[in-house]
């Protein structure tokens, strides 16, 4: 069976950043481990690849990540001071994260980019196709991109990526891909990419967000890619060479995403994320939006 049309069952996760942005928070914690609601980031994204079919999951981790594993590891002492109580609602949530996937995990070493620790991926993922999914980034559950994504690689081959259209103010702050129709709503051929361009020179407002189904042909061309911007090995460098063939690993298309997405590496958009996924939930929902209902009443007499 061709690379390209073999079923996609692995997913890549990098989670080796420092998570300068919440210092001094992430100083001993791994950004990945911040809370949203009463999961950590990292479980969301986990959840997701499950939910797409992909329950074999690979870890690109650093030092100081320990946690990571910790968290999808079994906790005997906690286990059974739960059911000790009796407290079956808890322990079931205890043991949903260790129950969720097989988690691997391997150590980048030195930071050196996207593309690096995509790399590093390589020798588990094999000849196959597989995903990556950003910590980052949050998908949330009642919007299948990744599932789509896999649909549209394995119908077209080739590599995947996911696009959302953005202010063109902020395309500067992202990967931005120049575009071509190909008879879908929701789906276009990548004709260029350009990692964070300078302001008026993006190809378009489509920018890539944390999501890619990737044919195993990006190996060879990430050992070729040379540092690009901020000194870092790019996984676009890399998909943009992927680009411009229609075989050894080409094409790439894009999945144009219009659902709800959370961006857990800004600050400001890691508080939103909080407060609108508390929002939704059945448990908290109801209480959290009546008190926030009455909290921003009064801000907005002060």
């Amino acid at each position: 069976m061709s690379p390209r049309r073999r079923p996609v069952t692995k997913a890549v996760i990098p989670a080796a950043g420092l998570g300068t942005r919440f210092l001094p928070a992430t100083k001993a914690t791994p950004k990945e481990m911040l809370p949203v609601v009463d999961k950590p980031a990292i479980q969301y994204v986990v959840e997701e690849a499950v939910t797409s079919g992909l329950s074999d999951v690979l870890m690109i981790t650093g030092r100081n990540k320990r946690p990571l594993e910790d968290h999808f590891d079994r906790n005997y002492e906690l286990e059974e001071a739960l059911s000790r109580k009796g407290d079956a609602a808890r322990l079931a949530r205890v043991r949903e994260s260790s129950d969720l996937a097989t988690v691997h995990y391997v150590r980048q070493g030195t930071p050196q980019g996207l593309g690096h620790a995509v790399l590093c991926a390589e020798p588990h993922v094999g000849d196959a196709p597989f995903a990556v999914l950003l910590g980052d980034d949050l998908i949330d559950a009642r919007d299948p991109l990744l599932a789509r994504m896999i649909e549209v690689q394995q119908q077209r081959g080739g590599s995947v990526v996911a696009l959302m259209e953005v202010d063109p103010a902020l395309i500067h702050l992202y990967g931005a891909a120049a575009v071509a129709p190909v008879g879908e709503p929701d789906v276009v051929r990548v004709t260029g990419l350009v990692e964070k361009p300078e302001t008026g020179q993006a190809p378009s407002s489509y920018a890539v967000i944390g999501r890619y189904v990737l044919d195993p042909a990006v190996f060879g061309v990430l050992r070729e890619t040379r540092p690009g911007r901020g000194g870092e090995i790019q996984l676009t460098d890399a998909l943009r060479v992927l680009a411009e063939r229609d075989d050894e690993g080409g094409p790439v298309h894009g999945v144009v995403f219009t659902g709800r997405r959370y961006d857990t590496g800004d600050r400001a958009d890691y508080l939103r994320a909080i407060v609108r996924l508390a929002c939704e939930r059945d448990d908290l929902g109801p209480e959290f939006r009546g008190w926030l209902r009455e909290f921003v009443a009064k801000e907005l007499q002060d």
